[in-house]
Formats: C-alpha cells, sequence, structure tokens
C-alpha cells in the first residue's frame, strides 16, 4: 500500500493499493492500443482536448490546490499559483505545437526534401512531489500534442494528485489509455522502462534517481531526458538596485519553503554592498510569515516530509561545524524549518556543494568579476543563475562564461513554456518546454524525394 500523509499535521490521508505486475501490463497495452488511434488524430483534435483540461484547472482550482497544499505542504497561494501556470502550458501548446512540429523543407540536390517530426508511442514519466502539478504538465501536454501518449509514475507522496490529473484528462475527453497514473514504487520502474512497449522515458529528480533511470533506458537503447537537481547562484554585482534585488533573491530562495531545483541557493555578495544587501535581505526573511499553509496568508509552510528537513538540518549543522556562522533561524521542529541565512560560508561546506532542498540560504562575498563566475561554477550542478546589476551589457557578456542551461539577468530562473528548460553537469540532459522540448520524444525523420 501507499499511503499519503499531511506534512504539517502528520495525519494519514489515504491508503492506495499498488499495482500488480498483470495490472502494470494491462495498463501499458492500453496505452499502446490508445496510442495506435492518437497518432492520426489532427492538431485541432488535440488542441481541443488540451484546452479542455486548461478549463477543468481553472475551474476547480481551489478543489485542486487544497489537495496538492494538504498532501506536500505547498502554501495554498503557490498551490493556486502552479495551477494557473498549468492552465497557461495548455493554452500554449494548443496554439504552438503545430507550428512546432511542422515539416521542415530543406534544399538539396534533391527534387524533394524535408524533416517531419513523428511520435513515439508510450513515453514513461517519473515525477517528484515539490510541483505536483507543474512537473507532470509540462511533460504531458507536449508529449500529447505531439501524437504521443503517456504512463505517470508519481511521487509516493502526492499520489492523490497523480489520481486526480488522471481523472481530469478523463473529465478533459482524452481516450481510454492517453495518460494513466500509475500507482507503483521506485521498485517497478526498471521492469516498465524494460518493456518493449515504453519508448523513452523522463525523470525530474534526483541525481541517483536519475542514474538508475537513465541507466537502464541505455541499455535498452532507449532516450531519457532528464531534470536532475540545481545549486543555483545568485550573484549580486556592486552597481545593483539593492532593494528590488533583495526581494527577487528572497522569492527565489524561499518560494515553495524553498523546495524547487531552479531555487537560488547560493547567495554571492560583491564585498562592498555585503553588509547593506545582508541587513534588508534579513528584514525580508524575518518578515516572511509561517503558518499553517492551508490559510491564504502563509509564505513559508512546511517541508514535505520530516526526513527532508532533517537532511537540511545534517547539511547546516555540518556546514556550521566547517565555520559558517548562523545569522539568522536554524531551528527545526518536525517537518517545519525556519528561514534561514547561514554567512561566512566557503565551497568545501555542504551548504555550498550540496543542494539544500528547503528555506536556507548560503551567503558568500565576492571581490572580483572573476572571483565571481569561479564560484558560480565551482559546482557540479548546472541548472541555473541570476546576475544583478545596472550593467546590462556587462551582465550578457558574463553569461556566456556560466556553464549553467540558463542565466537570467536581474530576475530568478523560472520557467516559461516558450524557453527550453534543462541543464549541465549533474543538473541532467535533455530540454522540456518550447520547440526544443515538444521535440525530445518524437522521430526526426529525413524524408527525400529523388
Amino acid at each position: 500500500m501507499i499511503t499519503t500523509i499531511n506534512p504539517y499535521n502528520g495525519k494519514e490521508l489515504q491508503s492506495y493499493e499498488e499495482l500488480t505486475k498483470k495490472e502494470i501490463k494491462t495498463k501499458l497495452e492500453t496505452a499502446q492500443t490508445a496510442f495506435e488511434d492518437w497518432k492520426t488524430t489532427s492538431f485541432e483534435h488535440r488542441s481541443q482536448h488540451i484546452r479542455k483540461v486548461g478549463e477543468l484547472l481553472r475551474k476547480n482550482t481551489d478543489q485542486y490546490a487544497k489537495l496538492m497544499t494538504t498532501e506536500m505542504g505547498k502554501p495554498i497561494s503557490q498551490s493556486r499559483g502552479e495551477l494557473e501556470k498549468c492552465a497557461w502550458l495548455c493554452d500554449f501548446y494548443a496554439d504552438k505545437a503545430e507550428g512546432y512540429l511542422a515539416k521542415e523543407h530543406v534544399d538539396t540536390d534533391h527534387f524533394k526534401s524535408y524533416v517531419s517530426y513523428e511520435p513515439l508511442g508510450v513515453i514513461l514519466a517519473v515525477m517528484p512531489w515539490n510541483y505536483p502539478f507543474w512537473q507532470v504538465f509540462r511533460f504531458i501536454v507536449p508529449a500529447l500534442m505531439a501524437g504521443n501518449v503517456g504512463v505517470l509514475k508519481h511521487a509516493s507522496s502526492v499520489m492523490g494528485c497523480a489520481e486526480l490529473i488522471d481523472k481530469i484528462f478523463q473529465e478533459a475527453g482524452f481516450p481510454e489509455g492517453c495518460f494513466q497514473n500509475l500507482v507503483i514504487k521506485s521498485d517497478a520502474v526498471e521492469a516498465i522502462i524494460e518493456n518493449k512497449i515504453i519508448k523513452a522515458v523522463t525523470l525530474t529528480g534526483s541525481k541517483p534517481a536519475g542514474a538508475a533511470v537513465a541507466s537502464t533506458a541505455a541499455s535498452q537503447i532507449k532516450k531519457s531526458v532528464l531534470e536532475l537537481g540545481g545549486n543555483n547562484a545568485l550573484v549580486v554585482f556592486k552597481n545593483v538596485d539593492i532593494d528590488d534585488t533583495v526581494q527577487k533573491c528572497v522569492d527565489a530562495r524561499f518560494q515553495n519553503t524553498g523546495q524547487s531545483c531552479i531555487a537560488g541557493k547560493r547567495l554571492l555578495l560583491h564585498e562592498a554592498i555585503a553588509d547593506e544587501f545582508l541587513e534588508k535581505f534579513t528584514e525580508k526573511v524575518k518578515a516572511l510569515n509561517s503558518g499553517d499553509p492551508a490559510d491564504d496568508d502563509t509564505y513559508i509552510g512546511v517541508m514535505a516530509r520530516e526526513d527532508l528537513a532533517e537532511e537540511l538540518e545534517d547539511l547546516m549543522n555540518t556546514s556550521l561545524e566547517k565555520g559558517a556562522e548562523l545569522h539568522y533561524g536554524g531551528t527545526r521542529d518536525k517537518a517545519y524549518f525556519e528561514p534561514t541565512i547561514l554567512t561566512n560560508v566557503t565551497p568545501d561546506m555542504p551548504v555550498f556543494k550540496d543542494e539544500t532542498f528547503g528555506p536556507l540560504m548560503a551567503v558568500t562575498t565576492f571581490k572580483t568579476e572573476k572571483e565571481a563566475i569561479q564560484l558560480v561554477n565551482n559546482s557540479k550542478f548546472g541548472l541555473g543563475a541570476s546576475l544583478f546589476s545596472k550593467d546590462l551589457k556587462r551582465m550578457e557578456e558574463l553569461s556566456s562564461q556560466i556553464k549553467d542551461g540558463a542565466v537570467f539577468i536581474n530576475h530568478k530562473v523560472a520557467s516559461h513554456p516558450a524557453l527550453p528548460f534543462g541543464g549541465t553537469g549533474i543538473s541532467g540532459f535533455g530540454r522540456e518546454l518550447s520547440h526544443f522540448g515538444i521535440r525530445e520524444f518524437v522521430n526526426i525523420k529525413t524524408v527525400v524525394i529523388a
């Protein structure tokens, strides 16, 4: 059985019976049958269904948000925001998919040459708990618009959200098998990837999970896309609008109670403005309202599980032992972790090297541009970085020196339907969103007429 628990009060929510091997086999066969028909449908037909999904998200926002908040502790206002973003994604791909996948004619010495983009089949998605709707939607919406179908292995802690998403697609009129949630644990994933029906797999999650999935997929010569962890740097240069940047850095670190791969986890401050910036940053952090995630005015809720809060506490304590200073916060009560700021952080400390998946900011100072870029790139991760300065031309020049998959200037790193999303290093490979994302799981076919 898979049992979900409310991380705010520790109460059990619901139990779900895991699928048997026979039931998994039946669901995969149903998906394959659905694909044979779905791949022949028009873009107009697909877009009508996807738009209906968006309508349901907007119509039932409060109902869906309440479940998300109850299962993983996301503040309710942010749960509503996540659902709105999913609805936006539906509209976006309903509008753009046909153009993204249009045949591309190429001038050659042949009579006619072109590239077509054709669906692969049944795609498996392995998704995390921190954005239980958005992570799933940014996979399944472009996949369905491309003519593929999908099966989902969601995080056990948000199985209610997974089942609800399944029902939403059914209610929107999608044929049986186009999208199915699999009530399974991680130990069932390998055999599913090995099943000949599965043509590719995408995972958002940790490095160990990504390595395991990619290894299995590679052994079967199947494509995988991995969106793994991040250790994003927020770099504040001396020529900066301090008040505006302080607010953006607070949002970048503490939104979703800090549980985001693209959160700004390392705050790098030029020494000339470090004291003033840190003072204002600290005041903003102190003002963040902690409380019941179900309350509209709560900004910091609880972490999704108590063991995750314990892991963050261990990273903090080890860093303090190595010489970091506790500037603010640092207390934990079960799954609640107080917004925390550590200063005097150096690259050998866990809060600098590892992914701090929670409301903790690690602060380091620098003297020169060169040192700042070295600090940004001193990471095994490569998801994104933010540069803050009034000198936009110089920041754009510096962006080419950063190895990450995204650089945002005077803004926090964020995903956008029109922009590719993904990283380098142990942050994964492949891209989601934009035309790059929808083309990850298609057959890029060359057609030549002599």
